[in-house]
């Protein structure tokens, strides 16, 4: 009986746990339970109602975890977003710092550092770029690999020492 009324009323709860959870709270009012069926109506009722409470109890349950874990999900996403954005923000000032590190670095050649800035700063086309400097697309491509490479080990310095 308890198990049909369960799953009709209350279809999305596990029914051994709700009548568990009845059977207990009957035990324990029992004692103090007098039977009269003019007075309390039949004891079926009052065990439907000790049945329907506890199910009651534990969709409330249920929903309250639901809201809990959706407003913990949306607060991990934003803490997972503002990290992502405070990493990205951090990169960009090493990456920043390095590049002004190497710029005025005096042993790599003014041109070199045009020809690399025209590159990767301003997006330029290679060919274009050599072009304008009246170099071998193969020097440009040098130049801005050495250059890279020099950037690289700046950026990993500057993430070593911690100076950021």
């Amino acid at each position: 009986m308890m198990v049909s009324y369960l799953k009709v009323h209350f279809p999305v709860l596990e029914p051994d746990d709700i009548i568990q959870e009845t059977l207990t709270a009957l035990a324990a009012a029992l004692p103090h339970y007098c039977y009269d069926p003019s007075e309390t109506g039949h004891f079926r009722n009052y065990l439907t109602g000790i049945l329907r409470n506890k199910a009651l109890k534990r969709c409330e349950k249920l929903a309250r975890e639901r809201r809990l874990r959706s407003e913990y999900l949306k607060i991990a996403e934003t803490a997972s977003r503002e990290d992502a954005e405070e990493a990205a923000n951090w990169r960009q000032a090493v990456f920043e710092i390095a590049m002004r590190q190497m710029l005025a670095d005096g042993s790599i050649h003014d041109r070199s550092k045009q020809i690399f800035q025209r590159l990767t700063v301003d997006g330029q086309p290679p060919d274009e770029v050599a072009a304008a400097y009246g170099v071998s697309r193969n020097s440009v491509d040098k130049i801005k690999s050495r250059l890279l490479a020099r950037l690289r080990e700046i950026v990993r310095l500057l993430e070593v020492a911690g100076d950021v």
